[in-house]
């Protein structure tokens, strides 16, 4: 994993080499941010650079490699100055042990991530799925708990961090380290260690000499307070729209009017955007524009055919719909209360938006809001959608043309 292989976060990347290079990292790093922001891809590049950068040199005469942990800088570290990303993953890619730091087989570099059993009885451990793992990041980098449980097959089994998992990382660490001069553990969704997280706080607290711990997470009020004080945080922002537009066109090839749509639904989460992706086969603005049209213009007939062409879609589409609308609110809010942010939308987006604010109120944006919310957690329980999408479509018409919304005092 190399820095340009993860989507945006220029601020935290340059952050992070600040970090190295003025000998300023902490023994332990919490990188938090939500699922799909990147997190998990931006800390396992930042664990090849360390471990890179921090190789013996071949004279063991004179110890030049890297130093961290506020050590003093050396001759080496500054003749060897990296200011920027494009500079780190040159060099990276140069260096003979890239080949296995890029493989996941890095003798220095640890992984520990939630398991499950295979079968009743068994103490697993995140080793009993390095094979697994390795094939999950290299198809999967932004997936999330869900996909990487269902990648090994838990079916409805809970997949955990367990005690077995922290005894072997205690075990791991307090070997020398076979190439690299420091010894890093990365341990992805910290959330899921439980009461046996209590057993690395020595470690994580007074770890052995040159260790370093990299704690990716997505969700801090479940973390152990006792582990959460003892890290520094790295806050991983979700991605900006044109970032995530950007990457599926680059990446996956996708058209730039479906790559807008996808990018305003995904909620900053590249994740959740390449699984709209898979699902994108209808133009969800053209679709919103002849409901709304069938609502405030063309009346009961029009309506009728929309909602049963609606009907007969599946409901993982009729919620991408719905949230697709949801979004397209929120940001039609957002420039009512700051115009200038009309320019950070798509152009077919940022005009609709616009014309929406002269149609309807702050408040009954509000309210059309809630009845899609109400309608998105209906579908999630199995309503019939062409009841529901009938209702809602009676709702909306009264909200809009009548205006029947109660304004808060």
């Amino acid at each position: 994993m190399l820095f340009k292989d993860v989507i945006g976060q220029q601020h935290v990347k340059q952050q992070l080499l600040q970090l190295v290079q003025q000998n300023r990292l902490s023994h332990a790093l919490l990188f938090l941010g939500k699922e799909g922001s990147g997190a998990l891809s931006l800390a396992m590049a930042f664990a090849n650079y360390v471990s890179l950068r921090a190789y013996p040199p071949q004279d063991s005469s004179a110890d030049h490699s890297l130093s961290l942990f506020n050590e003093p800088p050396n001759a080496k570290a500054d003749s060897e100055e990296i200011l920027d990303c494009q500079e780190a993953d040159a060099w990276m890619q140069k260096q003979q042990a890239w080949p296995k730091a890029d493989g996941l087989i890095h003798p220095d570099i640890h992984f520990s991530y939630p398991v499950v059993p295979r079968k009743s009885g068994d103490k697993p451990i995140s080793t009993d799925y390095v094979s697994e793992w390795r094939q999950f990041i290299k198809q999967q980098p932004y997936g999330d708990s869900f996909s990487w449980l269902q990648h090994i097959g838990a079916e409805n089994k809970q997949g955990n961090i367990t005690v077995y998992e922290c005894n072997d990382i205690i075990r791991k660490l307090s070997l020398k380290s076979f190439e690299s001069r420091y010894k890093i553990l990365l341990m992805w969704l910290p959330e899921y260690l439980g009461v046996a997280g209590n057993k690395l706080l020595k470690l994580i607290e007074e770890p052995p000499p040159n260790t370093l711990f990299l704690l990716v997470a997505e969700n801090e009020s479940l973390i152990l307070p006792t582990i959460l004080s003892r890290t520094q945080l790295i806050k991983v922002p979700a991605l900006e729209l044109k970032e995530i537009e950007q990457a599926l066109i680059q990446r996956e090839h996708a058209e730039s009017e479906t790559a807008s749509q996808i990018a305003l639904m995904s909620e900053g989460s590249y994740r959740e955007a390449l699984q709209l992706l898979r699902d994108a086969e209808d133009n969800w603005l053209e679709l919103l524009r002849s409901w709304l049209n069938a609502i405030l213009k063309s009346g009961p007939v029009a309506q009728v055919k929309w909602i049963e062409s609606m009907g007969q879609m599946g409901r993982e589409k009729q919620k991408q719909f719905i949230r697709y609308f949801n979004h397209l609110l929120q940001q039609a809010i957002r420039i009512q209360v700051m115009p200038d942010q009309v320019t950070q939308l798509p152009e077919a987006e940022g005009d609709f938006a616009l014309r929406l604010n002269k149609l309807v109120t702050f408040h009954q944006h509000q309210a059309i809001i809630e009845e899609l919310d109400k309608a998105a957690y209906h579908i999630e329980r199995n309503a019939n959608a062409k009841v529901l999408f009938h209702a809602l479509t009676i709702r909306l018409y009264h909200i809009i043309a009548k205006s029947e919304v109660v304004e808060m005092k």
